[in-house]
């Protein structure tokens, strides 16, 4: 085995071994995670905002002209987010909220992945595309049931325009969310990172305010990241692999 396989693995022991004593153990996920599930990050060097103008989903932009931001919105999110599936990742998380061992996820991404996967003690950070809210009467729909043939979309009841459910820039954080994320942050003693970057504030917060209360970080990601100086420990492997190899050592464990 070489010295960098024998790296990782310790890192895995590691991990599963701060994860088995844990007591309350959250997850805090980003763009990482999806990639495997063929959708796009939104940042780096195959990201998104290096093919789309990105102040096309500022809120005010949307305001001032909905069909130029439609537009894009369709392209991106309904032709490959709305038909991206759950990973191995994504699943393995589900079931261990299941099995009781991880208390509550956070995540940043928009994409409804985690939901379609089981999990339910969840805090959508940034809101989802999978449905629908009129900014004048505050409807919601579900998205798959809104015909993007017309842009923008308009509410059937009171012909407001339709806006995805997820925040744009300049947009605050849905209150909830928040309040959810960073009572479970304060509760935890562990937190496991998984493929985010930790440079989108105020979510990168969730995983510092676990530490700064006691707790450790353990990170999985193939490269390091702003998190990767707080981590306890650092796995330097794609999200299901890492998850895979994981869950069987803590299933050993049990």
């Amino acid at each position: 085995m070489s010295e960098e396989n024998e790296a990782v693995e310790e890192a895995l022991e590691r991990a599963a071994g701060f994860i088995a004593k844990s007591t309350f153990l959250i997850a805090f996920t980003g763009a990482g995670i999806s990639v495997e599930s063929g959708i796009p990050p939104f940042r780096g060097e195959k990201g998104i905002w290096n093919k789309y103008d990105p102040s096309l989903l500022d809120i005010e932009r949307f305001h001032s002209d909905p069909a130029a931001s439609w537009e894009v919105i369709r392209e991106i999110f309904y032709s490959t987010f709305g038909i991206a599936k759950p990973n191995p990742a994504h699943e393995i998380l589900a079931r261990w909220e299941k099995d009781g061992r991880l208390k509550f996820l956070v995540t940043q991404n928009i994409d409804g992945l985690h939901r379609q996967a089981g999990s339910r003690k969840l805090a959508e950070f940034h809101g989802a595309m999978d449905e629908l809210i009129c900014e004048r009467c505050g409807k919601v729909y579900p998205a798959k049931s809104v015909s993007l043939e017309k842009l923008p979309p308009l509410c059937a009841d009171c012909g407001g325009i339709l806006k995805p459910n997820f925040i744009f820039f300049g947009e605050a954080i849905p209150q909830g969310a928040y309040a959810e994320s960073f009572e479970a942050a304060e509760q935890a003693d562990t937190c496991l990172v998984v493929g985010s970057t930790g440079a989108v504030y105020p979510a990168a917060l969730v995983p510092l305010t676990v530490k700064r209360h006691g707790g450790r970080i353990i990170e999985i990601d193939p490269g390091e990241t702003e998190f990767t100086p707080e981590s306890s420990v650092h796995i330097p492997l794609g999200a299901s692999e890492a998850m895979k190899r994981l869950d069987t050592l803590l299933k050993k464990a049990d």
